[in-house]
Formats: structure tokens, sequence, C-alpha cells
């Protein structure tokens, strides 16, 4: 029989993840679980004993959990002081197992006990192994359907439980979990100790959290609560800036959310081999070492400001993902986009130089990139299955969800916005909850009809494009008031003139040509600016709609405040309009919002390259980052694919002529007392100049700091130390190469680590690139940054083709180093691709080559493809005729 279960066990391994529903039946509900487990991590594999006491809704023979890659050895199933031997049976495609007992259990309490073994496995899930190259720990990634990989359980959102966990773990190791250390005793065999943790509060499954090994830590604390930052030893010092971070962040959630933090205290670990970014185990929170460990004095304002706002997302989840969970995973979007919108609002507060509004703007931006494709999907959308549940973990969910609740936001005010949100939390706290409740909460709290906006958002796909007329109206005057006023007249004045604004909506499509044939309606709050009028929002409700507005206006701006989740597209002269004051009438985020949607419009082929390019030219003085951010893409964009033999010269002249004199302002040397914003508007020129512009200079400049920064990396600038290093490795040679790589193998500070390994993947020639694929698939390299190195390369557009070439005929490395969701960054990188050949390649090959959860990655690949195309071929000659008429009227530099 043991023989049997192990080999049913291994087919549940084996066997890829069904398409049917996998849901578990509600007969039985969990109450709390006492688990114990001893992990081996010489062996690799771990041993489990379980009780799970649950409540059964109905008489039954049988208990059906979720399980899988574990092996059963003892079953029993308690009720009533009775106690039956337990026979299982397992469903591969379901990752479930059914305990069936031969007398009749009747509704109500029950106790299940099993002994089981299980494997610390090498794919960054579950309870698996992590490794660094001097030993192995034991580490957990439960979210979204993994916690069955470490214990047999009722392993979904709505089933929260209590839990008490115990870890038997080696002398000299310690370990980490969701409860504080409440014991520690030696045994019960030799070379171990055993570690119990206090009771956690009621949560689900995904959110435990163990992790064993030589862990050290600093503390802190904040509100009383303690605060530790943990990692391998030889990180320890570098947790300080996060556990500073971590105390402001906790002070600021405990006021925002009016419930102080739920769960007595807060561990903070960097793991080795992490997949994720960040998990939000409830109070042991659970990271990638590279977003967590930077030095004070020597890493990047993007490094500082990455580790704040990680941290930020992740304690925000504390209240809204733990202490309120969603229902089931189709609603991802509560914890998820919620934590993605409330990570900006302490950093905004407490260290308002980096701009995380105007960070804001662009995320959104992104998402509407993302929504403005016809494979997207709805915000709330189907998941049933594991794959389908992974898929739901992107920009839709974060980033479209995080500017949706930005724009209601901003229409109820934050004030009263705040107040719904404590509300809900206070409702439903410990407990599970859906969309609708939580924009309820909101409706009650504003008067405003938030329930009926939310919904056209979140169950439609896609982004609304608002179209925008303008006309100055004036008043008629009837003939009898041509002469003597009357009383009445002179009382209420002379008619004014009037500016009617007539909007209209339909769904925005990024590929060119491409027509909406459902013609959706959104209920949008659009909020309009403009030379007489204060800002004003109203909420078009129709595809066509007339707004007055009082006075005759020069210019309108309807996107005032940049906080909408809609695409503006000004008709006429509206448009020319509106650019002559860009610069002065429109805050920072306003012409974000301007730039990136006249981008976007460009790629859509609504709106001409060469309008878009005078844009940028009008604002080429214009040295704030996040300005110059917002059009660096595009540039990119015109760069990688609008250029032909004949007018590239022409291109990287206008682009040296452009912003030299922004360089030449900003300067290459960090001044004393020098803003964030300006060093990473320095990096932001170099990437400019030098990958678009070709700049000799910059060039030069870039391998000198690059050649510095392998000696010593403090002798750079960390802010622009990733960028100068690519832009040297872009026009570099084998011994550069060779440089970079032994420097990245010898650095301990994993800024620097990833500073050089992205270097590794910029460089243009073939050999070199071959030789970083070879490498990035080797034991060399963690499973956790595989598919990142490998799908960095494949975007690098001067290695697309030899990467491409290189990662087919090597398949069956790459995938070997792939995991459940790291795959689909490759299928999504290989989306870079703008001609027909590749376009077909690419989706053959990989319908070919299945990869996990990357089904809607691959089709969204293939339409980027066919709407860069398209792009392309519109928008190549705009820019050839604009190019020929800035040189024809000498207004393009040499070099």
């Amino acid at each position: 029989m043991a023989l049997l279960k192990k080999l049913v066990l291994i087919l549940i391994a084996l066997v890829p993840v069904c398409l049917s529903a996998q849901r578990l039946p509600q007969d039985a509900i969990p109450d709390h679980y006492t688990l114990v487990l001893t992990p081996d991590l010489k062996k690799a594999t771990f041993a489990g004993d379980e009780v799970i006491e649950v409540h059964l809704t109905k008489a039954s023979h049988s208990i059906t959990l979720n399980a899988a890659e574990l092996e059963f050895q003892n079953v029993t199933v308690e009720q009533g002081g009775n106690s039956q031997e337990a026979k299982s049976s397992f469903d591969p495609a379901k990752e479930q197992a059914t305990l069936t007992v031969a007398n009749q259990l009747a509704a109500g309490p029950a106790t299940i006990r099993i002994t089981f073994t299980g494997i610390l496995n090498d794919k960054l899930r579950g309870f698996y192994l992590a490794k660094t190259k001097l030993r192995n720990y034991a580490t957990t990634q439960l979210e979204n359907t993994d916690a069955r990989r470490a214990f047999p359980s009722f392993d979904e959102p709505a089933f929260k439980a209590t839990f008490d966990i115990t870890l038997v773990v080696d002398n000299g190791d310690t370990a980490i979990s969701n409860g504080s250390i409440v014991s520690d005793t030696p045994g019960p065999i030799a070379g171990k100790h055993t570690l119990k943790f206090s009771q956690t509060a009621k949560m689900s499954s995904y959110l435990v959290a163990m992790a064993v090994g030589d862990f050290q830590c600093v503390e802190g604390s904040a509100d009383d609560i303690p605060i530790r930052v943990c990692g391998t030893p030889d990180k320890k010092e570098l947790g300080r800036v996060a556990l500073r971070y971590a105390e402001e962040i906790l002070k600021f959630y405990n006021q925002y959310y009016g419930i102080k933090y739920p769960f007595g205290k807060l561990d903070i670990l960097g793991v080795p081999d992490f997949e994720a970014g960040a998990m939000e185990n409830t109070a042991a929170i659970f990271y990638r070492e590279s977003l967590l460990f930077i030095d004070d004095k020597q890493s990047s304002v993007d490094s500082h400001q990455a580790v704040f706002e990680v941290l930020a997302h992740e304690m925000a989840h504390q209240w809204f993902g733990d202490l309120v969970t969603m229902k089931w995973w189709d609603n991802i979007w509560l914890n998820e986009g919620f934590a993605t919108w409330m990570a900006l609002k302490p950093s905004q507060a407490l260290h308002p130089e980096w701009n995380a509004v105007l960070g804001g703007v662009r995320a959104t931006n992104g998402a509407m990139q993302l929504d403005s494709l016809k494979n997207t999907h709805a915000i709330r959308a189907k998941a049933e299955t594991p794959e389908e549940i992974n898929e739901l973990f992107d920009g839709i969910s974060y980033e479209k969800g995080a500017a949706v609740l930005r724009m209601i936001e901003s229409y109820v005010s934050p004030d009263v916005f705040k107040r719904g949100v404590n509300a809900y939390l206070r409702k439903f706290a410990y407990g599970n909850a859906t969309a609708e409740d939580f924009w309820s909460a909101i409706t009650v709290a504003s008067g405003r009809p938030v329930d009926k906006i939310m919904p056209t958002f979140i169950a439609q796909p896609g982004v609304p494009l608002v179209s925008i007329k303008s006309e100055c109206v004036q008043p008629q005057v009837s003939a009898p008031a041509r002469g003597r006023k009357s009383r009445r007249a002179k009382k209420i004045g002379k008619p004014q003139p009037k500016t009617e604004i007539t909007l209209s909506q339909q769904r925005f499509l990024g590929e060119p040509g491409a027509e909406d044939t459902k013609s959706e309606t959104w209920i949008v709050p659009v909020c309009i600016k403009g030379s007489d009028a204060k800002p004003f929002c109203q909420l078009l409700t129709q595809q066509k709609q007339v707004i007055p507005m009082t006075g005759c206006s020069n210019w309108v701006f309807s996107n005032a405040g940049a906080a909408g989740y809609y695409r503006s597209k000004y008709e006429g002269t509206v448009l020319r309009q509106l650019d002559s004051v860009a610069a002065t009438q429109l805050t920072t985020a306003e012409r974000i919002s301007l730039l990136t949607d006249q981008s976007a419009l460009v790629r859509s082929g609504k709106e001409s390259a060469a309008e878009y390019l005078d844009l940028i030219t009008a604002l080429n003085q214009d040295a704030e980052h996040n300005v110059v951010d917002s059009y660096l893409r595009s540039l990119a964009s015109f760069n990688d694919n609008l250029l032909t033999d004949g007018n590239t010269a022409s291109f990287r002249a206008w682009v040296r002529s452009n912003f030299r004199p922004m360089m030449a302002k900003v300067g290459w040397e960090s001044a004393p007392g020098e803003s964030d914003d300006s060093r990473n508007v320095r990096a932001d020129l170099i990437r400019i100049l030098g990958f678009f512009g070709e700049d000799p200079e910059t060039i030069r400049k870039a391998a000198e700091l690059a050649h510095k920064y392998v000696r010593d990396p403090n002798s750079v600038d960390p802010t622009i130390a990733s960028g100068v290093l690519q832009l040297a490795a872009a026009f570099g040679n084998s011994d550069l190469f060779d440089e970079f790589l032994a420097a990245m193998r010898q650095s301990r500070s994993p800024e620097t680590h990833y500073n050089l390994a992205d270097a590794l993947g910029a460089f243009s020639d073939p050999n070199l690139i071959r030789r970083w694929l070879e490498i990035s698939v080797s034991p060399e390299v963690r499973n956790q940054d595989a598919a990142g190195y490998v799908g960095r390369v494949l975007w690098n557009p001067r290695a697309r083709k030899t990467a491409w070439e290189w990662i087919k005929a090597n398949w069956p490395a790459v995938e070997a180093k792939t995991t459940m969701s790291s795959g689909g960054r490759i299928v999504g990188a290989a989306g870079g691709f703008c001609d027909p050949e590749s376009r077909d390649d690419v989706q053959k090959f990989f319908t070919d080559h299945k990869v996990a959860s990357a089904d809607r990655t691959l089709k969204l690949a293939v339409e980027g493809i066919n709407s860069c195309i398209a792009y392309k071929n519109q928008q190549q000659p705009n820019l050839a005729g604009w190019l020929q008429q800035r040189a024809s009227g000498g207004a393009l530099g040499g070099r």
C-alpha cells in the first residue's frame, strides 16, 4: 500500500495542471491547524505531523482537502471520542486528497490527524530548498495555491483558520514563522531543537510562512510593535535601511487605517532564491534579497525608493489582504491593486523628494498600455485553476487596480475615501470580502455613485478613450435687449460667453486600424481645467455628452490632476492650443499625462509621430525626471522600430541637439546638496544621448566610469551606475565583458551584482550574447534569476535575433531553469519583435513548447508584434518627413 501511495504521489508531481475546476467542496470548514514540520536540509526532504480541527456542514463518510507532492503515512479522523483510520485517494489533476472512513461522520466538529513527508523542491514554490554558496536553507512561498505542497490543507482563501506551528531544526539554526517563538527546547532527536511559535490570528493558508537557516536580524520597533529585518549572516548590516523604513511605514499605517497593526510582531526576511519580489505572509514578510538589502550611502535613489515602496506595498497587505482577504482569486486586485495604490501614500508623505505621486501617473500609463490590447482581461476575471490564478498576477490586477482606486479617491476626495476604507476594514476584519463589499463602503462614505462607476472599470476590459472638442459660444442677444436695459437685466448682468466641451468615449485599442466592435461604455469621472475656469469633475455616462464651462477658455485640459484612468484625444486646434501652454499651465503630473497619452495615440495611429516630437521639443528644457522618463520609452521605440538607413543619422543628430543643452545644465558630476530628481534626470539623459543619440562623448565617458565602477563600485554615483554600465556594454568588447563578469562573481552587494548582470545582458557582440545566455542557464545562476536574465537579453534590440535563435536551440536548458511563474517573462520578452516572420516563429515555437501560466502572455506578445508592425508601417514615413523638414530648416545639429 505504501508503495502504491508513493507511485500515485509521484504521478501528482508529474501530471501537468489540469484545466478543470479545482475548487473544494464546502462540506468541511477548517478552524485550526496544529502543524509540526521537521526539514532535513541535507537530504532536501521534510516530515510533517498535522492536526486539523474542522467543522463538518453535513453528515458524510469523506472529507476532501488539498495535497500535492506529499506522501501520507497515517491518516485518522476523530469525532466524539471515536477515532477511525481513513483511506486516502488522490486526484492529481485537482491536487486534492479525499479521506474516507467506514463509519459516517455527523455534522459538527471533527479532528483530522495526518503524518506525511515531502520534498524540499527546487522550483521556488511550496516548502522548498534555497541555497547559497555556503549552505542550504528551507523556506516557503505558498501564494497562490502552494500551501498544499507544504502540508495538507484547505488551500483556498475563504477557508481561514488559526495555526499553531512548530519547527524542528538543526542545532545552530533558527526559524521564522508567522508567530513569535514561545519555546525553544532540545530534541526530540540528537542534533535538533524544537521551536514552537505563538498561535496566529485567523488567516488563509497561502499566508503561512516558515523559514529555516542561520538567519541573523537587526531589531527595532514602532508603536510598541517589535520589528526585525533578517537574512543570511553576510546581509545582516545591509538590513538597517529597510528596518528604518519599516518603522516609518508602520507608524504611518497605524494612523491611516485607524486600526493598530493587528499581528503583534513583524519579521521581514530576505531569502536566498525567492522568485517573487516579496510576499506578504502574515507578520512574516519574505523578500527577494535585492529588494531589501542595500547600503545606505552607496545605493541609488531608485534602490532606496524601491526598498521603501515594496515594503510599503507588503505592509499595506497586513491590513488589506491579510486582515481582510478576498473570498476568491478573481478578486485578487482587492489585495494587489490596493497595496500598489497604498504604497505611494507613505512614500509621498514621508519622502516627498521621490515624487511618488508622479510615479503613480507613470504607472497608470503602463497599465493603460497593457489594457489597450485586445487580449487584455478585466480586473475581475475568471480564475479556477492554478494557471488561471497565476496569470491574474499582472499589470492589470496591480497597476490598473491601483489606477482605478486613484481615480475614485480623487473623485470622492482623499479624506472621504479613507473613511470608506477604514469602515470596510473594521466590518470585515479577520474575514473575507468581495469587490462589492469594498465599493459599497466607499459609496456609503461618499454619497456618490461609486457602486455604479466601479463595475464599469472592474468587470469589463479595456481603457476608455475620451475625445474632446471645444467651442466658445457667445450669448445671443434678443432684439429688445439692444435698447434700454430693464431693471431685471441690469440686476442679473450681461450674458456671459461660455465654452462648450463635447466629450465622447469609446474603447481605446493600441493597434493601428483596430476597431472596437462592442461599443463599451464606462461611467468616467472626467476632470477638466481651462484658462478661465477652476478644475471641476463631471461624470461621462454616455457615449457622447456636452459639458458647459464658464468663459471662453483659450485652452482645455481633460485630465486635471492626472488621476483619470482614460486616454484623452484632443480634436481640431485643441491640442495645438494646449501644447503652447503645457510648460506653464499644466502641473508636472498633467504634463506627464499629456505626453503619455500622445505617445499612445501615436502608437495607435491616431496621431502623428511628428506632432509628438514637436511636443517633446517644446518641453526639451523641462528637466524633471518624471517628465523626461515619460517620453524615454517612446524615443526608444522610434530608435528601435522607425529608423531607416536614410534617416538614422538625422535622428541621432536631433537627439544630440535637443538633449545636449539639458545635459550641459545637469552635468556629469553630482553637486553637494543636489536633489534626487536631478540625479535621476542625469541617468535618463545618459541613456537618451548614449543609446538614441550615440553621442561619442557620452559613450566615452560611460566607458571610463564603467572601468572605475568595476574597480570600486563606490566611485560612481549609484544613481547613474546602471545606465553607465549598460551603455558601456552596448559598445564594449570581450575584455569589458570579462571585467563585468569577474566583478559580478565577486560582488557582495545585491545592487552591484544586479547592475553588472543587467549590463552583461546589454552587449551587442553575438559571441558575448551567447556566452551570457549560457551562463544564465548554468548552475551558477539561481533559478530566481535565470528567466529574468534570458528575458532581458531578448528585450535588448541589439541582441534580440541572436538571443532568440540561441533560446530555441537550447530550450531544454532554458526550460529547466524556469518555474511556475518565471517562464512568462521569456514569452513576454519575445513580444519585442516587429516583423511578420518573427511573429510567426514566436507563436509557433511557444505553441509547440507550452510555458506554464503564459497562455495569455503569448497572445499579448503576438498582438504586441502585430501592433508594432502596423505602427512601423504608418509612422515610419511621418518620422522621415519630420526629420527631413528639420534638416532642411537647419534644426538638426552635427556630431
